[in-house]
């Protein structure tokens, strides 16, 4: 790393940020008290592949109501240095946790919707913490974690403003504001669109991947029979869910890459709908036993979650990913233009499955490793996984 100090201070208005959302909680009270629910399901045999059921609804208000202290979650949030940049007039939010080995490899961690930086707290710490792998080496990282453009604290883009433009100012945020000149990218959901884009587009500064998510569509069972790869129990479980979210879970999309306007006026000031639109599809896409073992995506979590949404008011700029990028994901299986180690973790219950052949096809794949338990959110869902996972980077990192 360069040290960059008054000049990034002066290009980039670089400045330390402090999360204080707490004069918003009162009017979240308010309309958590005066919102109605009905008192019964008007058609209980739906189940919660419909969505999210009554009783959960009703269950997740009263805590987000009575015990849940956003007080405490701001406080957790605010341990970790927080800083803001503007780059190309866009004010970027990111958490900067450097390790006290100078030699730490530098990492960027990207999130999706509906996620935040936030998703990533349970990792940061640790990974900036020096940790001897199998070969002797010692490993640690530098941890940078923005909020995407149009995410909680950072400003909403222009319109049309694409993954590949995020790619861009994230580009410069580690190279020029923060003066890594080579650096590693962790990317999940819309992280791994944005990551998937600085691996390939910027071969000098990206030198290792480490995905959970790519931006191409996941073979079918016909395309992976075609290729002789044969699943095994496990495996089919998670080619399962994707065929099911394929089918039927993928209304919101469609909704927000087209009528974003709709959801977004009807849901602004409407914490108890944010909590059933986001709060559903996190459930459905975690893993069936979120909460439980390593999985530290409980109902605070996730009230936290939606919160930083609501307090930020910004759930209608974060919709704009969808319009901006509606063929983000690709059917065609294209080779990212570096040689740069590509790593990848499969998660059992995550929403999509991508066999290793496959993943061979757009990257320089080095590593691919199989979690039993996890979904979407491996970072909330399976912390001690995501860990050991973008810790192995340091076996193929080369300077």
């Amino acid at each position: 790393m360069t040290s960059t100090g008054a000049h990034a201070d002066a290009t980039f208005g670089l400045k330390p940020f402090k999360i204080d959302l707490a004069s918003k909680v009162p009017h979240l009270k308010t309309l958590l008290t005066q919102t109605r629910l009905p008192a019964k399901t008007t058609h209980p045999d739906l189940g919660p592949e419909k969505g999210i059921e009554l009783d959960v609804l009703t269950g997740l208000k009263e805590e987000w109501l009575t015990s849940y202290d956003w007080d405490a979650e701001q406080a957790k949030l605010n341990e970790f240095k927080q800083f803001t940049a503007v780059i190309e007039g866009q004010t970027v939010h990111f958490v900067h946790e450097k390790s006290a080995d100078a030699d730490a490899i530098p990492i960027i961690l990207l999130h999706g919707w509906p996620s935040s930086f936030h998703e990533f707290t349970p990792v940061i710490k640790a990974l900036t913490e020096s940790w001897t792998n199998a070969a002797g080496k010692k490993v640690s990282y530098h941890v940078v974690v923005p909020s995407l453009p149009g995410f909680v604290f950072s400003s909403a883009p222009p319109i049309n403003w694409t993954t590949d433009d995020t790619a861009r100012i994230f580009n410069t945020l580690m190279t020029d504001v923060l003066g890594y000149t080579k650096y590693a990218v962790h990317g999940t959901d819309w992280g791994c669109v944005v990551g998937y884009s600085l691996y390939s587009k910027f071969p000098k500064t990206v030198r290792a991947a480490q995905f959970v998510f790519i931006p191409f569509f996941p073979p079918s069972r016909e395309q992976m029979t075609a290729e002789n790869i044969t699943l095994t129990a496990e495996q089919d479980v998670t080619v399962a869910r994707a065929v099911s979210t394929g089918t039927t879970g993928l209304g919101f999309r469609d909704m927000q890459t087209n009528k974003p306007s709709d959801v977004a006026l009807a849901l602004f000031d409407n914490p108890v709908g944010q909590l059933a639109w986001m709060g559903g599809n996190i459930m459905r896409w975690s893993d069936p036993r979120a909460g439980t073992g390593p999985s530290q995506l409980n109902s605070t979590t996730l009230l936290t979650m939606i919160s930083l949404y609501y307090l930020t008011e910004s759930f209608p700029s974060s919709l704009l990913i969808y319009g901006a990028n509606p063929t983000a994901f690709s059917p065609v299986y294209t080779k990212a233009s570096t040689d740069a180690p590509m790593l990848f973790s499969q998660h059992k219950y995550n929403v999509a499955y991508w066999p290793k052949e496959f993943l061979a096809k757009v990257g320089n794949l080095v590593s691919y490793t199989v979690h039993e338990f996890g979904g979407h959110f491996p970072a909330l869902d399976n912390a001690s996984a995501t860990i050991s996972d973008i810790r192995e980077v340091a076996s193929y990192w080369e300077v």
